[in-house]
């Protein structure tokens, strides 16, 4: 995986443009990381995918946990890994594990030993160890780490415990990559925490990660709290990795969407 910037804002505010370059396949950013199911946008049948303007429609956002149960992760693994169950070399899959439809955070099931997630299986349980051995098998192109996620009205020492095994987990997730976390996507988290959000964002970016995963939004925020969060974070990540944020999906989203590119996402 390889990232430039190619373009800054003049004015000195954060926006930015840049490139991401993978194996063959390369998208200009920002760009739109479509969601799926299983792999696969929900809104449009596998025959139709191919037929979604390039490069624009290559970033595919896939759900470890949609995988935990069916298919086995096994047959996935046999089969070669994710791109060729779903017939999509040249597509860049990216994984992470909550999304923004199914297999939502549930932080009070949470606890040190793994993060909760309400699935199409139930409540689950899943461990930094279950869910690299999921990453193994689907073998996306990159992949977000595991990560205790919270919504807004949860307290100061709730928020600084999420932090906290957000990092223990993301160590332990590099520990257990067969690549060391050369195609990682550490995640930030902290609530409705600036200080806490801050503090994330600067423990994660001295990790071996190639990028950040801006999570824990969409969980009781408002709009304004959003931005401010954003452009907390932003600030202290460098300026030379990728980052995504997730689960943009409150009413009137769509129209702060130029607050977040002039927050360099």
């Amino acid at each position: 995986m390889r990232f430039a910037v190619t373009k800054v804002c003049a004015s000195g505010a954060k926006a930015r443009a840049g490139l991401l370059q993978i194996g063959s396949s390369g998208v200009e950013t920002p760009a739109l990381l479509l969601s799926t199911r299983k792999g696969l946008p929900a809104f449009m049948s596998p025959d139709l995918l191919s037929s979604l303007p390039l490069p624009d429609s290559l970033l595919l956002n896939v759900c470890p946990t949609h995988f935990i149960e069916v298919p086995p992760s096994k047959t996935i693994s046999n089969i070669g890994g994710l791109h060729r169950m779903l017939g999509l070399p040249d597509h860049i899959l990216v994984a992470a594990a909550g999304e923004s439809t199914e297999c939502l955070p549930s932080s009070d099931a949470t606890n040190k030993f793994g993060a909760s997630f309400e699935t199409p299986a139930g409540r689950k349980l899943v461990k930094p160890s279950d869910y690299m051995e999921l990453i193994s098998c689907l073998q996306p192109n990159l992949w977000a780490s595991l990560a205790d996620e919270v919504p807004a009205w949860v307290n100061e020492k709730r928020n600084k415990t999420s932090v906290e095994r957000t990092l223990r987990w993301l160590d332990a997730c590099i520990a257990l990559d067969a690549a060391s976390g050369r195609n990682s996507l550490g995640v930030v988290v902290g609530g409705s925490s600036i200080e806490q959000r801050k503090l994330c964002a600067t423990e994660v970016s001295k990790r071996n990660v190639s990028g950040f995963w801006i999570g824990g939004f969409g969980l009781g925020e408002s709009v304004e709290e959003r931005c401010s969060l954003l452009n907390a974070v932003t600030d202290c990540l460098p300026l030379e990795k990728p980052r995504i944020v997730s689960r943009l999906g409150l009413p009137g989203a769509c129209d702060t969407s130029f607050f977040f590119l002039e927050d360099g996402l």
